[in-house]
């Protein structure tokens, strides 16, 4: 063989490292999990999309749908995406699901301390390996939900508050917990209500906002007159707070 041809073969070879290097499962910007069926879900499940172009993850946003909801393709909408290659951040999207108990107008995933909220700690812990991304292990989350979803969130932040940046409650009707933890109401949290939406709801929220609020939480309370049980402006307005959250000094 000549000196030319195996100059060639060699750069072919060098090529074909560096190409197999940069498409690397590593690198891969979504990835799935699923967790073994607990003591309050029948299914929880998980999606994982990070910005390619992030060297480093600053946190991870949380995105919970409504009741017995899948909401693991909330991590390809355009609008998460952006605010997240803004932020730095990774997204995860959930699908919880009650199994069977005797009250089904209550989702008892939402009570995170009783084996939901692992759940999800579980399948950050995951997706950060299989991300290559370590640093998410411990990153602070943004929880973002609606309905149950919101229910969820609050539940989680009186369980883990130092694992939060900030959360938010969107337009749910049923709370575990009335008075939060102190550690809790030294987070960031922001609780919607629709002007419209049933009044079980409105009393609810309202009802938690002011008790925790009278103990020195740190909560916002926005109402939107003309919403009922629908997502109304509360995306962008919960990017806005996260925005704002994050970008005061640590």
């Amino acid at each position: 063989m000549t000196a030319n041809a195996l100059f060639f073969m060699s750069m072919i070879a060098a090529l074909s490292g560096f190409l197999a290097t940069d498409v690397s499962p590593t690198r891969k910007p979504f990835f799935d999990f699923e967790v073994p069926p607990g003591p309050n879900f029948s299914v929880a499940a998980f999606r994982w999309w990070h910005p390619p172009e992030n060297e480093k993850l600053l946190g991870v946003l949380v995105l919970v749908p409504g009741s017995n909801s899948d909401g693991r393709a909330q991590v390809e909408d355009p609008f998460w995406q952006d605010f997240a290659r803004q932020h730095g951040l990774a997204l995860v999207g959930c699908y919880f699901k009650d199994g069977p108990h005797e009250n089904q107008n209550i989702e008892e995933y939402a009570r995170a301390q009783d084996g939901s909220g692992r759940a999800l700690l579980d399948a950050v812990d995951h997706f950060a390996e299989a991300a290559a991304h370590p640093e998410a292990t411990t990153a602070p989350l943004l929880l973002w939900g609606h309905s149950a979803g919101g229910e969820f969130n609050y539940e989680f932040a009186c369980w883990k508050p130092e694992r939060l940046a900030a959360f938010v409650v969107n337009k749910g009707g049923y709370y575990f917990t009335h008075l939060a933890p102190t550690a809790t109401r030294a987070v960031p949290g922001i609780f919607f209500i629709g002007g419209k939406d049933a009044e079980f709801r409105i009393q609810s929220i309202q009802g938690i906002f002011a008790l925790n609020r009278q103990a020195g939480a740190i909560w916002k309370l926005i109402i939107e007159p003309d919403a009922g049980h629908e997502l109304g402006k509360t995306r962008e307005l919960a990017a806005e707070f996260f925005a704002e959250v994050l970008s005061r000094p640590h």
